[in-house]
């Protein structure tokens, strides 16, 4: 997708995370999507300890996109257009058992969460290419919500709803015509 101008991302790591991973993930990010232009970003931002729901096991992901948008506002993200946070945990909203992530629809910011992509969860073995993939997938699809796409009815576009693993890992990593098309129309 050749688009003449590019949207500067930082994807900030929130709480203990495999910046190494996270090494990984930007250059691919970088060599598979020139609409955005990706950073890491070097500075350290828990997770907010009130956002962890005891009698769940998980957090909440409303209240930590929360804090990442006050962040935001507060201008510490430089020159960033969009934040990604992302979090090496298991969250939820309301309404649903879990999430791959959440984003501010048309918003600055996004997170996206580790937990459930790793193959280890559902008692696979490692492999740091489906898990690089995945993740990939996730940053993408939320950055499509910061942009103002809704969920795709297309299976194979990266914005098509993922009700478990299994969808996200059908996903392309890549945007439809569809989708591509309301992107050019909005930048």
């Amino acid at each position: 997708m050749s688009l003449e101008r590019t949207v500067k991302v930082l994807i900030q790591p929130l709480g203990r995370l495999d910046v190494n991973a996270l090494g990984y993930v930007i250059d691919r990010l970088r060599s598979s999507f020139k609409l955005f232009d990706f950073k890491a970003s070097r500075r350290h931002m828990e997770i907010p300890e009130h956002s962890y729901n005891h009698e769940r096991g998980q957090y909440d992901s409303s209240m930590i996109l929360e804090e990442l948008y006050r962040e935001y506002s507060r201008g510490v993200f430089e020159s960033a257009e969009r934040v990604v946070g992302v979090a090496d945990v298991d969250a939820y909203v309301y309404g649903l058992n879990f999430v791959f992530g959440e984003a501010q629809l048309g918003g600055p910011v996004a997170v996206v969460y580790l937990a459930r992509l790793k193959p280890e969860f559902y008692g696979r073995p490692p492999d740091h290419a489906l898990y690089v993939e995945r993740i990939c997938k996730e940053v993408i699809h939320e950055l499509g919500h910061t942009m103002g796409l809704r969920h795709c009815p297309n299976p194979r576009c990266v914005m098509h709803f993922s009700n478990s693993i299994f969808d996200t890992d059908y996903k392309l990593l890549g945007f439809c015509l569809r989708c591509q098309s309301l992107i050019r129309r909005i930048l």
